[in-house]
């Protein structure tokens, strides 16, 4: 007898049930709002072990790549054989919070002469002639997560918040391959998941919250370029191919619009809330640098700041902002998924089960999982303090070589778990995307790095690093560990500041058009840099 896996559980497999059969029967919960005919595309899942044991993918699966299947229509034809899936929705170890800064409260929607009305667009529009309670909703969308919260916008409180995993993992890990997919023969799909996607959990948030969906009246979403512009139905080609730049940034400089910021209605995205709901996004800073930074500009008071300041956001794609209010540059660094679940071997985002946490005492190595799960990969600062342990017990020098000639090192009591060679470089080339981002733009910026003031640090993954860890292995730049400052998920604080401050979006649409943006790849130096920033070293400047 075969058996069905799914999130570490299993059934026994049986003939002719779908894979969401079996998902019901383990109470893994997938979405879906079809009636589970295959209409909607969202109860998707990603095939571990077993294709052989299913049936062949019906014809409203066509847009899927080979190790992905609707759950409703995959049915199990040999229940002899066994079959592992995982559903595109687990929930990831994120962070909702982020930096404080004290601001005004003043939303552009609001309640007057008992109706609910919205100035967003410097004109008074009437949302709703009678009075209701009125919510906005503020949208993280990263390339691995999504992460949402609910607020209040007659008082400013945070209702409640949410994360779940970005749902068009079946069209690649990175921003490259959602473009490609994206411009490809399945235009819109992405599209659609995520936005089905979000409409879930936006009916989750409302169910255990007791708020009607009508209520909420505004929306803010960021995102990296890719991300955003996907999610408003942008076509994304000129993002993926030079000057990669968003239709929207080349609008800006051909003088046919005046900002990169987007306004949309919910009815027009078929997000389901208020249908006359303003749904924004703010502008972008420049190529794959999108409304994300953005917002974390705005969390860390960028308007307010005196002293030199360094921004890195850590994810997929690595964004650096520096400098003061009279000479800003930015750069992204193009780190791909290594530290966040793709191109190593074991490597996975912080779910249950990931390594989050390692070290060598002693001889001894001990390690710790998100929840106390069994181990099941390691995510990004598990792999950060492995490489810093092997690098600080030599059992590998700074070329990720083993000092035994092994291919492999082997974590002990972990499921087989390992890291080789072909996954160190790997790591090394991701890192040094990172590095090069960093060094190029201090470069560029003439200022020396003694005299900054604040490292903040925005993102989940970075908020769960080892600081002395990472500067030791040459992610981080070595600058004392009393200027950086970890700030959470400051896209998301960002962006809530945003909903709640009409005035703050007037100002950054000012203040990001002052920031000179940076092509690392045209820099004379980026060779040099790069081969440089793949050594696992503490790193100086060049």
């Amino acid at each position: 007898m075969g058996y069905v896996f799914v999130d570490n559980d299993k059934v026994p497999s049986v003939e002719g049930k779908s894979l969401f059969d079996f998902a019901d029967a383990l109470k893994v919960r997938v979405p879906t709002s079809c009636g589970r005919t295959g209409e909607c595309h969202e109860c998707i899942v990603q095939i571990i072990q077993g294709h052989q044991a299913l049936n062949n993918k019906t014809a409203v699966e066509n847009f899927l790549g080979p190790n992905f299947r609707l759950s409703c229509q995959a049915k199990i034809e040999d229940a002899n054989q066994n079959v592992q899936f995982d559903v595109l929705r687990r929930q990831p170890k994120i962070l909702s919070k982020g930096i404080k800064r004290d601001h005004d409260f003043s939303p552009s929607t609001y309640i007057k002469d008992y109706k609910v009305i919205s100035d967003s667009f410097k004109r008074d529009e009437i949302l709703n002639i009678k009075l209701t309670p009125i919510y906005g909703i503020a949208v993280d969308l990263g390339t691995t997560t999504v992460v949402c919260s609910l607020v209040n916008l007659e008082n400013g409180d945070l209702v409640g918040s949410a994360s779940f995993e970005n749902p068009q993992r079946f069209g690649g890990s990175d921003t490259l391959h959602r473009i490609s997919y994206d411009t490809g023969e399945f235009p819109g799909e992405l599209q659609a998941v995520i936005i089905a996607g979000l409409n879930f959990e936006i009916g989750e948030l409302c169910k255990k919250h007791k708020v009607r969906r009508r209520h909420i009246y505004e929306m803010i979403v960021v995102g990296n370029t890719t991300m955003r512009d996907i999610f408003f139905g942008i076509n994304v080609y000129s993002v993926g191919q030079k000057p990669y730049k968003s239709l929207t940034q080349l609008d800006l400089e051909n003088g046919d619009k005046d900002s990169t910021s987007l306004v949309e209605k919910a009815k027009r995205l078929n997000i389901r809330i208020h249908p006359d709901a303003n749904i924004h996004s703010p502008p972008l800073i420049g190529c794959h640098i999108g409304s994300d930074v953005t917002a974390d500009l705005v969390a860390i008071g960028l308007d307010i700041l005196d002293d030199n300041f360094i921004l890195l956001d850590v994810g997929t794609n690595t964004e650096i902002v520096l400098g003061n209010l009279g000479n800003l540059v930015a750069a992204s660094c193009p780190a791909g998924p290594a530290f966040e679940g793709g191109d190593v071997t074991y490597a996975m985002p912080g779910y249950d089960g990931a390594i989050e946490h390692f070290r060598i005492q002693n001889g001894v190595q001990e390690f710790s999982t998100i929840n106390d799960q069994s181990p099941q990969g390691i995510c990004g600062s598990g792999l950060i303090d492995l490489i810093a342990s092997l690098r600080k017990n030599s059992i590998m020098n700074e070329f990720g070589v083993f000092s035994n000639g092994e291919d492999n090192f082997h974590l002990e009591n972990a499921n087989g778990i390992n890291v080789s060679r072909s996954d160190l470089s790997a790591l090394a080339q991701a890192k040094a995307a990172n590095y090069c981002g960093q060094s190029i733009a201090l470069r560029n910026s003439g200022i020396d790095l003694r005299d900054f003031s604040n490292l903040f640090l925005s993102g989940g993954f970075a908020n769960y690093i080892d600081i002395d860890n990472a500067k030791s292995i040459g992610f981080l730049v070595d600058i004392p560990n009393v200027k950086i400052k970890k700030v959470g998920n400051a896209a998301l604080e960002g962006a809530i500041m945003l909903l709640k401050n009409k005035k703050l979006r007037t100002k950054f649409e000012l203040l990001v058009k002052s920031i000179r943006h940076l092509e690392l790849e045209t820099d004379e130096h980026f060779f040099e840099h790069f081969v440089e920033g793949c050594q696992f070293k503490k790193l100086a400047l060049m």
